[in-house]
């Protein structure tokens, strides 16, 4: 029963989010600052991954494809493929589910404990409008442009791997990464950016918002929220690869 009433209490916290601004500036002011936080504050991190798991991906597959009847522009192929469809928004996703999704449940928790959420309700501010929205409407527009970087330095990573340890030489990876490709493959991954995000900032925020209790609970809520959003994005993964693939 826990668990249905846990689903009732989020499907209402998303539906009591969507009421009219009581302050448009301030509901703008809050955006910019989560989009901030969650853009910039994990563009470093997702940039590390992406160009190392790129580097990985070329060495492992050449590691692999030991038969001299297959070109080595193949290479950069399978490097493509499993970059935009699998590395760059699930990988990446799910770092950020423990780097913007711990931050938000954290945030949030402080503030119900601490009771400045009782405080903006007592003053007439819908909590739920001008604590959440922001934020989801920030992972929304942020992640999805997170993932586009990370295909791209994955990419690269996976060319500078290449040229570097004599597996292919740059012209050979570029010529490949035009071989075959199918541009459906980033409308997918794009697909599953968007997911991932709502997951990302409303699971999370759940969480911090319904906390009770003290310091204790806040960081039982984060952490209870980073792994239940990555097995929501896990999840999520495999149902949108059956559907869509």
């Amino acid at each position: 029963m826990t668990i249905f009433s846990d689903i009732g209490r989020y499907l209402l916290m998303i539906k009591g989010m969507f009421s009219k601004p009581e302050n448009g500036k301030m509901y703008w002011k809050e955006f910019m600052h989560q989009c901030a936080e969650i853009g910039v504050g994990s563009l470093g991190i997702v940039a590390i991954i992406s160009v190392f798991i790129g580097a990985v991906s070329t060495i492992q597959t050449a590691y692999q494809l030991v038969s001299p009847l297959i070109p080595p522009s193949t290479i950069a192929q399978i490097v493509r493929d499993t970059v935009i469809l699998e590395f760059a928004p699930t990988l990446v996703c799910i770092v950020l589910a423990g780097v913007a999704g711990s931050r938000i449940a954290s945030e949030l928790g402080n503030m119900r404990v601490s009771e400045q959420i009782d405080a903006l309700e007592i003053m007439g501010i819908n909590t739920k409008g001008y604590l959440i929205m922001p934020k989801i409407a920030a992972a929304l527009l942020m992640i999805p442009l997170l993932v586009i970087i990370a295909m791209a330095l994955g990419i690269w990573g996976g060319r500078l791997a290449g040229s570097m340890a004599n597996i292919l030489s740059g012209s050979v990876y570029d010529r490949g990464l035009l071989e075959s490709f199918v541009p459906y493959n980033v409308i997918f991954a794009l697909i599953k950016s968007y997911v991932f995000a709502f997951i990302i900032s409303s699971v999370p925020a759940f969480f911090g918002y319904f906390v009770q209790g003290g310091a204790l609970e806040i960081g039982r809520a984060s952490t209870k929220a980073v792994v239940v959003s990555c097995i929501a994005i896990l999840f999520s993964d495999y149902v949108l690869s059956a559907l869509l693939l």
